[in-house]
């Protein structure tokens, strides 16, 4: 029997390379003779890089740039992959919610001008091709930002270049173009549909999440609306209703507007690029999971793009995760055979995330002795649920 581990990570407490190597282990300590390849997954978000180089090897290169405050400073970085000469820049690791203080976080102030830094070194060190992993950002300044560091000048009224943040967004009365803008192409994870703009938009829905009160909100998405007009008027882009652009707070349609770059799946990239489509294709069963198993995770993260890989390559899928509230139904329904959580509501929180590792092998004993060990039964579920998997699945964390 052939087994792919392909396991996000569980927030707080382990990483997806950990995960993976705690399922495997697990496994292998039961059943030596199986074959079982590990992958680390992410759907685009915090991780990203680490689950990437844990994948495929890589190296990762440090820089120091300027964090989600133009006053603080970080030591960020990309990842780089020699073979292909692509390089993988993640967001949140200079422009993150995780970098900053709960009393620190508000997106008036808050910049993506560190990614901007990480974009221009990752071209200079020689990238024929930048992956953007827009996940987990601080920031609501529609990637002004990032297009500063890359050259890009937004003057005021007075021709004066405005400062930081989504608060200055409504000044910007002109755009200058850099001379020498050398960039290859990038494509951005994105797995969201919100647009830049309006009761979907970037600042509506993801404003809160990061500081914003109900008055910046407002004031940021007409600093937003302001952006996508000047940026209609002068450069002949239409960014404010593109689906997925408002993710990372606009730096998608920012990326758009100023870099060329296009939007990608992230979860659908990154198993292309860490060819565990490849390794599924004769696979018997796929094992992924996460922290936190919700109705989220069935359109655009990690279990729902697996899962549709597993379908294709015909493979069976079972799902362990920190905590499930996605109903026995709806999981069955989307061609999952099975799904195990380490806790429920009745476990205290901190208690299952300090014992998150030995609850996590715990579980996957659980499932290798209820399934891998009575072939019969494995069969008699996969019927139960074909029906579900001849219709196809519908599309579109903390632990």
């Amino acid at each position: 029997m052939k087994i792919v581990v392909a396991m996000d990570s569980f927030k707080s407490s382990i990483s997806a390379a950990c995960a993976c190597k705690i399922v495997e282990d697990t496994l292998r300590s039961i059943y030596p003779d199986f074959e079982i390849i590990s992958i680390p997954m992410a759907d685009g978000g915090e991780g990203t890089a680490q689950a990437m180089m844990a994948a495929r090897g890589g190296k990762w290169i440090e820089r120091q740039v300027t964090g989600p405050l133009p006053e603080m400073k970080v030591k960020a970085g990309f990842a780089f992959f020699p073979e292909t000469k692509v390089a993988l820049v993640e967001m949140a690791k200079a422009s993150g919610l995780e970098l900053l203080s709960p009393g620190q976080a508000n997106p008036l102030k808050t910049t993506t001008f560190g990614t901007g830094q990480l974009i221009k070194a990752a071209a200079e060190y020689g990238a024929k091709k930048i992956l953007l992993a827009v996940g987990g950002s601080a920031t609501v300044d529609g990637g002004v930002g990032a297009a500063a560091a890359l050259g890009w000048k937004f003057l005021d009224s007075e021709g004066k270049e405005i400062g930081f943040g989504g608060g200055e967004l409504e000044r910007i009365e002109k755009i200058i173009r850099p001379k020498n803008l050398d960039l290859p192409p990038i494509e951005v994870f994105c797995d969201v549909e919100n647009p830049l703009v309006g009761s979907n938009g970037a600042a509506r829905v993801f404003g809160p999440q990061k500081g914003a009160t109900p008055e910046m909100v407002e004031r940021l998405d007409a600093g937003l609306k302001h952006l996508a007009e000047v940026v209609k008027q002068q450069l002949g882009k239409q960014i404010d209703k593109i689906p997925g652009g408002g993710a990372a707070g606009g730096l998608a349609a920012g990326a758009i507007a100023f870099m060329d770059a296009k939007l990608v799946s992230g979860i659908e990239t990154i198993i292309r690029e860490t060819g565990l489509a490849k390794e599924i294709k004769d696979a018997d069963w796929v094992i992924t999971g996460e922290g936190r198993f919700d109705s989220q995770s069935l359109r655009g993260k990690v279990v729902s793009g697996v899962t549709k890989a597993a379908k294709v390559g015909g493979a069976k899928v079972a799902v362990i995760a920190g905590r499930v509230t996605v109903s026995k139904h709806d999981w069955q329904d989307f061609g999952i055979i099975d799904v195990i959580g380490l806790s429920d509501e009745t476990m205290d929180l901190s208690y299952a995330i300090a014992n998150a590792k030995t609850l996590l092998a715990d579980a996957a004993k659980k499932l290798a002795t209820e399934f891998f060990s009575h072939p019969r039964n494995i069969f008699r579920k996969t019927e139960n649920t074909a029906r579900g998997l001849r219709r196809g699945h519908r599309e579109h964390r903390d632990f």
